[in-house]
């Protein structure tokens, strides 16, 4: 019976994952946290439990014994906007840019530190449930005392003292921000703002990451609110004190 339109209190998690010890694993330490969990051992189970159940969240392996990973999230995609968070061995640049391009929302590869996944599976469902269905608002305000963005008014201050974009600079800030604690790939920052013909042109990407890093006060070995994916892409964390 399917259970979409079910009221629950904790969030529901679904595991499809071939490795019994990964699985139970991740069994201990999510339901520490208090989560409701369920679990597959391959692509056909887990596609059934994610249609019959409704999850708040996937975590999914790529390596499945009867299909591949992308081939689950690109079925999942075709009727469901539920987070996916990719868990894999598999650290190819090339693997990880196809996953986020398919519709996975983060990508964290084995083998993998507990308290960094569960950081990432919070921001999931923070992210799923602000969104609940409905668009982002372009005229988002962060604010975390310190750092202060108006989209709409187009302004940026940090301790209260406006700090000047360029054109650029606010459109890459504006693009991370639209969607925070999610991965922005390189190549679809390039495409959007720079356009079609520097996909590959990531230096410029990093230059400016890094002006804009130093404009907002944010150290390049904390990140506190642009963290960089190596070879991947960027994200906005807004965390707010």
């Amino acid at each position: 019976m399917n259970d979409t339109g079910a009221v629950r209190e904790k969030p529901r998690i679904l595991i499809v994952d071939d490795e019994p010890q990964i699985r139970h694993f991740l069994r201990i330490s999510l339901k520490t946290e208090g989560y409701e969990l369920l679990e597959a051992e391959n692509g056909e189970t887990g596609l059934a439990l994610c249609a019959r159940h409704s999850p708040d969240l996937v975590i999914l392996d790529l390596g499945l014994p009867d299909m591949d990973g992308t081939d689950l999230l690109e079925a999942v995609r075709e009727w469901s906007a539920v987070p996916v968070i990719i868990l894999s061995v598999r650290d190819r640049e090339l693997e990880k840019v196809k996953a986020l391009d398919l519709g996975a929302n983060d990508y964290v590869t084995k083998p993998f530190g507990v308290d960094e996944l569960l950081a990432r599976v919070r921001t999931q469902l923070r992210n799923n449930r602000r969104d609940d269905g409905v668009s982002v608002d372009p005229s988002a305000i962060f604010d975390n005392g310190v750092l202060h963005i108006d989209l709409s008014m187009r302004k940026v201050s940090v301790n209260g003292k406006l700090i000047r974009l360029t054109p650029k600079e606010f459109t890459v800030l504006q693009a991370l921000m639209l969607a925070s604690g999610k991965i922005v790939t390189q190549s679809q920052l390039l495409k959007d703002i720079w356009g079609p013909t520097h996909v590959r042109d990531t230096h410029y990407l990093r230059v400016l990451i890094g002006r804009l890093r130093h404009k907002l006060g944010d150290d390049p070995t904390e990140q506190h609110y642009i963290q960089t994916e190596p070879g991947v892409g960027y994200r906005f964390v807004a965390v707010c004190d």
